[in-house]
């Protein structure tokens, strides 16, 4: 399983992209950036497992039986992920209650 440092360092580099896209086309508008970050990780999750700060880091988004995380599992994570609170409460196996509503577990590659 993916620990801490991994999951803070993948957040760091996502929303560092996506405020690097708002400045470019935004004016760096915050609403912009949580949208961009919001699209990177539906998208990305929810087709390929992983976003780019996800594969810099080496750790990829799974189901619990292992599976891909698929589409909706990708959007309902990234709905939560942007309520914040959802991403900071975790349990023993550092699973948040994003992951743990969609059941998927973020795991080292």
């Amino acid at each position: 399983m993916a620990r801490s440092g991994r999951r803070i360092l993948a957040i760091c580099i996502d929303w560092g992209l996506c405020y690097l896209i708002a400045a470019a086309f935004f004016h760096s508008n915050s609403t912009a950036v949580l949208g961009i970050f919001a699209v990177e990780q539906m998208v990305l999750v929810g087709t390929l497992g992983y976003s780019v700060g996800h594969r810099i880091m080496g750790i990829q988004v799974q189901r619990l039986d292992g599976g891909p995380a698929g589409l909706l599992a990708g959007v309902g994570r990234a709905v939560l992920l942007c309520l914040v609170i959802p991403a900071v409460i975790t349990d023993a196996d550092h699973r948040g209650l994003h992951d743990r509503a969609m059941k998927t577990i973020l795991v080292r590659r």
